[in-house]
């Protein structure tokens, strides 16, 4: 499941540089995490980065979005294909 970030952010900014998959930006008051982008960094690490590196541990998972680590993983495949797909026609 996607995670979320609860009132209790701080907006320390430690957790939007650690994330993979650009899934973690500035909300209008604190971070947000675009459920479209999380997985939990399935494909890239055994642990979510925001959560091993949150002072104050407010990134739970999201009880409104489940999805097995399997469907985390197909997403992870799908964002690396559209970021390639994305490289090849700038020409990178």
């Amino acid at each position: 499941m996607a995670l979320i970030i609860t009132d209790e952010c701080i907006n320390c900014d430690v957790c939007e540089p650690e994330c993979p998959n650009e899934a973690i930006s500035m909300g209008p008051e604190i971070y947000r995490i675009d459920p479209a982008r999380c997985t939990e960094c399935v494909g890239h690490f055994d642990e979510p980065q925001c959560q091993q590196v949150c002072p104050v541990a407010c990134i739970p998972p999201d009880p409104e979005r489940p999805e097995t680590r399997e469907a985390l993983f197909a997403k992870y495949l799908s964002l690396q294909a559209a970021g390639s797909r994305a490289e090849e026609s700038r020409g990178d």
